[in-house]
């Protein structure tokens, strides 16, 4: 994986497909985003969180870019409490999204 600092070594295998999933993404811009929170927090989340991460990842690329960065306003179905955790992860690690 491009740019992953993490092993998926210990991951279970739900986890370990949403690592690469992360990394893996149709545009780079969104590697960096989900690929960098997965590195740092994939092996923390609970079930509920795996789910909710799973169906973000399932958005399309544009689309993610366009809710994370304002440009356009997250659907109720995107906007979950995880699509809000990865823009503040984003966020925390210099990334230009609006507050």
């Amino acid at each position: 994986m491009t740019g992953t600092t993490r092993s998926s070594d210990g991951l279970d295998p739900r986890a370990k497909k949403a690592l690469l999933r992360s990394w893996r993404r149709g545009i780079r811009e969104m590697d960096l985003i989900l690929g960098r929170f997965a590195d740092a927090e994939i092996g923390t989340l609970n079930e509920e969180e795996i789910e909710q991460y799973e169906r973000l990842l399932d958005v399309p690329d544009v689309d993610l870019f366009s809710f994370m960065t304002g440009e356009r306003t997250a659907p109720e179905a995107v906007d979950t409490p995880m699509f809000r955790r990865v823009v503040a992860f984003s966020r925390s690690q210099g990334l230009a999204f609006p507050s």
